[in-house]
């Protein structure tokens, strides 16, 4: 099996997770950036005392980890905050999702790298076969954050506001899934994708 990668991207509240965890059903092998970023700023983490060398000591919760509310305030609201931290992880999200791939290659008949800063970062795009971006509009994604925990109408828009435009996403899609479909739609245009991208792999 070749080792054929599908970059997955979109904005906060988009519908990325549901998306690949679709295509995971169907037999692709997923590596996931997020959940990459969670076990580096967890207690313990490899990146938690490299954030307390550059943030201080109000950036570490009582837990050990890194305090991420206190870090998303900070970082939607400091672009140079923000750079710092994207120094910090970012390096590492590469090469551990790199490590990843690299593992299920083989295994899998493709591997989706789901990536929400893919367009930002300007530099994964030469490490996949195609992009594909899940969209809806940005009403839909600000409703959508709003029901997470903790999260207001001025978070969500000022986590929006630090991501790329959805023109700019739209613009370096091969492919693009409008999420604003009821389930069993959005995962038949899920398994049409899939079929092409087994054959485009094949």
């Amino acid at each position: 099996m070749a080792d054929y990668r599908i970059g997955l991207t979109g904005g906060v509240g988009s519908g990325k997770s549901t998306v690949a965890a679709m295509l995971e059903g169907l037999g692709a092998g997923l590596v996931d950036a997020d959940a990459l970023v969670h076990d580096l700023i967890a207690p313990g983490g490899a990146a938690v005392e490299e954030c307390r060398e550059c943030f201080g000591p109000a950036a570490i919760g009582a837990d050990g980890g890194l305090d991420r509310a206190w870090m998303r305030a900070r970082v939607f609201s400091d672009p140079e905050a923000r750079r710092r931290l994207e120094a910090v992880l970012h390096p590492r999200v590469r090469a551990e999702s790199e490590a990843r791939a690299l593992s299920l290659a083989g295994k899998v008949p493709y591997v989706v790298l789901m990536i929400p800063l893919l367009v930002e970062s300007g530099n994964w795009t030469g490490r996949v076969q195609r992009v594909l971006v899940v969209d809806c509009t940005e009403a839909t994604q600000v409703e959508r954050v709003c029901r997470r925990p903790g999260m207001t109408q001025a978070t969500a828009r000022g986590i929006l506001a630090a991501q790329a435009t959805r023109a700019q996403r739209l613009a370096a899609a091969d492919d693009v899934l409008f999420n604003e479909l009821p389930l069993p739609e959005l995962q038949n245009r899920v398994e049409a994708l899939h079929a092409n991208y087994l054959q485009r792999a094949a």
